[in-house]
Parts: structure tokens; sequence; C-alpha cells
């Protein structure tokens, strides 16, 4: 008899051990502040074995008091751990609460509280230096104005243009009054007559000086 309450007294024993490891802790619960790329989130992990269902809520403090809700969420954890995240613009250096409600086993919060780091999440933006600003430019010269054409000179008027009407010898002679046929009313053929009995006188002279000479060689 003995024997057998030493062995309950061992087997109680072992199986209060085995229940309290596998009751679930508030030190199973972690948190941290982290950027997911631009954007900042608070991650909660459970590393809790047992796997109870666990309610997390996330409060932003303010002077020692709660100053707003982030959010709230409900995890169940493993042996490995599984991860919760809050999206949270955080700034640097604030503090939160993060508070765990597993059943009747857990309802405290993580402590210490959690703080954020000192540099907030970056931009992927790169800053774009300033562009460097250029010497101003001279103002550029106006366009020379297309020259003026000459002034046009005046057309010559009608009377200036247009030659004269020729007079006189390039008349067209009127028909059938031609030098040729003109008669004696014209002024000219008294002069005419004179040099035609002039040549004529003068041509017997000659003839009459030609004779002479010739009867005296024959003498």
């Amino acid at each position: 008899m003995r024997i057998l309450g030493v062995a309950s007294a061992s087997a109680a024993l072992t199986l209060g051990l085995a229940g309290n490891a596998l009751a679930c802790n508030i030190s199973e619960f972690s948190a941290v502040a982290k950027c997911d790329g631009t954007k900042g989130v608070i991650s909660v992990t459970d590393k809790d074995p047992s796997g109870v269902k666990a309610k997390v809520s996330v409060y932003l403090q303010s002077n020692g008091a709660d100053a707003k809700l982030v959010g709230e969420q409900e995890v169940e954890g493993t042996r490995e751990g599984v991860t919760i995240d809050f999206s949270e613009d955080w700034k640097p250096e604030a503090t939160y609460r993060v508070h765990v409600k597993a059943g009747n086993q857990v309802d405290e919060d993580i402590k210490p509280n959690l703080v954020t780091p000192a540099e907030a999440c970056k931009s992927d933006e790169t800053s774009t230096p300033p562009a460097t600003p250029k010497p101003s430019e001279k103002p550029s010269e106006p366009a020379e104005e297309p020259s003026k054409p000459a002034a046009e000179s005046p057309e010559p008027s009608e009377s200036e243009s247009t030659p004269a009407a020729s007079t006189g010898d390039n008349a067209p002679s009127p028909a059938g009054d031609s030098n040729l046929a003109e008669t004696g009313s014209s002024s000219n053929t008294g002069a005419i007559a004179g040099i035609a009995a002039a040549l004529v006188a003068a041509g017997a002279g000659v003839m009459f000086a030609l004779r002479r000479r010739g009867a005296a060689k024959t003498r």
C-alpha cells in the first residue's frame, strides 16, 4: 500500500507539472515595433504551445494613459510562435501598451511597455537635390526687322512710257505722193532743171574742146 501511495503521488505531481507547462503564460508573448517597407507596424508574437486562443489589444500611451486603441486581434499560439501585425504609423520613441486576454489563464499587459525606435521608417523616395539655378541668360536680341522693300519708283505716265509717234520721214506717205512722182508744182523742180542744164553745157564744152584738139593734131 505504501508503494502504491508513493506511485500515485508521483503521477499526480507529474501531471500537475505537465499541466502547468501547457498552461498559457504572459511570458510567452512579446511585442516589437518595426518597418514594413515605408509603413510602420507593431508585431506581437505568441509562443504558447497549448494553443489557447488569446485576444491582443494595442494602445498608444500618452502621459502614462491610453491615448487611442490601435487595434485588436485574436491569435492561437504554437511552440514555434505565431506573429500578428498591427499597422501603425508610429513616431520615434513612442510608448505602446500591449494587453493579452487568454481565457481564464492570462489577463495582463506585456511588460515592459513597448517603446518604438529612435528613427521613423524611411520613405522609398530618394530626396532629389535642388537643381542648380542656371545663370541668367542674356536677353536675346530682338530679331531684325525685315528690310523694307525700296520704295517703288512711280510708274511712268502713259505719255512718258509710250514713245511719241514719229513724224516726217517715218510716217507712211499717202499713195501717189512719193518724190518720184512729184510734178513741176514741187519747189525742187527748178533746182533740178538748172543742174541738168549746167551738166549739159559742161558736156558740150568738153566735146568741143576734144574736137579742136583732134583737128590740130591732124594738120
